[in-house]
């Protein structure tokens, strides 16, 4: 198994991952391998945090707009972090979108594109 950075490779067929982290520069990092070991785990870990973080913050930003007096530098955080948890959740379906359409290529091998379900 490896985890790259900046640029998507497969390893014995097996699809890269996005991982939800960055390398250096912000560029995208990929795990290829089996998807079962330490990596894997702790990519499918932080994914969890962030996610459960982008509820948190929804509430919270519920909870903020729903008043009138919010501040200015109030809503700039809050405008801030709100961008910060739609980017890694953007990264997290970006990588199971991919993850999915490459397991449902390898279910339906007998489909090609010239043949509607």
């Amino acid at each position: 198994m490896r985890v790259m950075g900046g640029q998507s490779s497969a390893s014995a067929g097996a699809p890269a991952r996005l991982l939800p982290w960055t390398g250096t520069g912000g560029r995208p990092c990929y795990l290829v391998g089996s998807g079962t070991g330490y990596v894997a785990r702790r990519a499918d870990e932080v994914e969890e945090i962030q996610l459960d973080m982008a509820y948190e913050l929804l509430g919270h930003a519920e909870g903020l707009l729903a008043g009138t007096d919010a501040t200015a530098p109030q809503l700039h955080f809050l405008a801030s972090r709100l961008s910060e948890s739609l980017e890694q959740v953007q990264r997290i379906a970006e990588s199971r979108g991919s993850r999915l359409e490459a397991a449902l290529a390898e279910a339906r091998p007998h489909l090609n594109s010239d043949t509607s379900p």
